[in-house]
C-alpha cells in the first residue's frame, strides 16, 4: 500500500495554549484514517497544518513524498479539503460553483464538464445541479462542498466534521459517497466526534484529547482496550456519584464510569446484577430513567482513555 500522507511530531501553539503535541500518522492509499474527539480536541488545528494552511511550530508533513507548507504548491495539488464552514456562492448555481472550482484546478472545457458531471452525481445533485447554491438546503450545501474538493481528483481528501448539522438524508449521501471513494483507492482523512460515523468509514481510528493522540488502531484493537464484557448504561437523577462508587463494589462489576449524567457499569451480566443496581439506585435516593445494556464502544474507549466523555 502506497503511503498518500505522512505526519510526523506535528506541534503548535497559540500564545501560551498548546493546541497540538506531538501528533503523527500515516495514511495509505485506500485507507480511511480517523481523528476521533471532542471540540477544542486539537482536530482542526492538525488538518490545517496537514493541507498546508497553517504552519507548524514544529514537525513535518508529507504528501506523496513532499514537503507540505503554506508555499508548497505539489504537495497542495494532491489534496482535496473540505472544511467545517461551508465555502460556496450562494448566488452561484451548484454546476455554476464547481466550474469555478475546477478553473482554480486548472481544469477547462470537456475535461471540466465531464468532472462536474461526476460530482454531481456522486453527491446526489445531478438534478439540483441548475439551482442557486442558496436555496439548497444546509445538507446540499455541505454535498456540494465536498463535490468542489473532488473535482481534481486528489490522492488525499481531508474532511473536517463533514456532517455536523445535515439531515439525515444527506448525512447517509455523504457517507456512502466516502465508501464509494475509499473503494476507488482514495486515501481519506476525516475527523469526527460521531464515534458511530468512525467505526462505519474507518480503517485506523486515533482519539485525540487535549492535542495528543491518546489512543490509536482499528475499531476492535480500541474497544480490546476497555475489554470485551458487556456495559449497563444506567440514566437517572440524585447523588450519581456516591451511587457510582457503591456500584463498582457489587459482585460481578469490572468498572465503573460517571458522565453526563449516565453512569456506565463494566460487568458480567446477569438480572441479578441488574437487579442489584436498581437495589442500589433505590436505595442511594437515585431515580432510574433508563437502563441500557451495550457492547462496549468508541465512546467507552474516550472515557476509558480520558476520563471524561466523547461528547463533554
Amino acid at each position: 500500500m502506497e503511503i498518500v500522507l505522512g505526519v510526523d511530531s506535528l506541534r503548535r501553539s497559540f500564545g501560551e495554549r498548546v493546541a497540538v503535541d506531538g501528533v503523527g500518522f500515516t495514511i495509505g492509499s485506500g485507507e480511511t484514517y480517523g481523528l476521533l474527539g471532542p471540540n477544542g480536541a486539537g482536530k482542526t488545528t492538525t488538518i490545517s497544518m496537514v493541507c498546508g494552511l497553517l504552519q507548524p511550530d514544529e514537525g513535518r508533513v508529507e504528501v506523496l513524498g513532499s514537503p507540505m507548507g503554506l508555499d508548497r504548491c505539489e504537495a497542495k495539488s494532491h489534496v482535496g479539503l473540505v472544511p467545517q464552514e461551508v465555502a460556496l456562492y450562494g448566488d452561484l448555481t451548484g454546476r455554476e460553483n464547481l466550474e469555478l472550482f475546477g478553473r482554480l484546478q486548472g481544469l477547462a472545457g470537456g475535461e471540466l464538464s465531464t468532472r462536474v458531471d461526476a460530482v454531481l452525481e456522486l453527491m446526489g445533485l445531478t438534478e439540483r445541479g441548475g439551482d442557486r447554491v442558496e436555496e439548497y438546503s444546509g445538507g446540499m450545501k455541505r454535498r456540494c462542498n465536498i463535490g468542489a474538493a473532488l473535482l481534481h481528483h486528489p490522492a488525499l481528501l481531508i474532511l473536517d466534521e463533514p456532517t455536523v448539522g445535515v439531515d439525515p438524508q444527506s448525512r447517509n449521501a455523504i457517507l456512502a459517497g466516502i465508501e464509494d471513494l475509499q473503494a476507488e483507492g482514495m486515501a481519506v482523512l476525516y475527523t469526527t466526534h460521531y464515534m458511530e460515523e468512525a467505526q462505519r468509514l474507518c480503517d485506523r481510528i486515533a482519539v485525540m484529547d487535549s492535542g495528543s493522540i491518546v489512543a490509536e488502531g482499528t475499531t476492535a484493537e480500541l474497544i480490546s482496550l476497555v475489554g470485551t464484557h458487556p456495559v449497563v448504561r444506567l440514566s437517572g437523577e440524585g447523588p450519581l456519584g456516591a451511587f457510582t462508587s457503591a456500584a463498582g463494589e457489587l459482585p460481578g462489576v469490572l468498572g465503573t464510569t460517571l458522565a453526563d449524567g449516565r453512569v456506565d457499569v463494566v460487568a458480567d451480566v446477569s438480572a441479578e446484577l441488574l437487579s442489584g443496581l436498581l437495589d442500589l439506585a433505590a436505595r442511594s435516593d437515585v431515580v432510574v430513567s433508563g437502563v441500557q445494556v451495550d457492547s462496549p464502544d468508541l465512546e467507552d474507549v474516550f472515557l476509558h482513555v480520558t476520563g471524561r466523555a466523547l461528547r463533554d
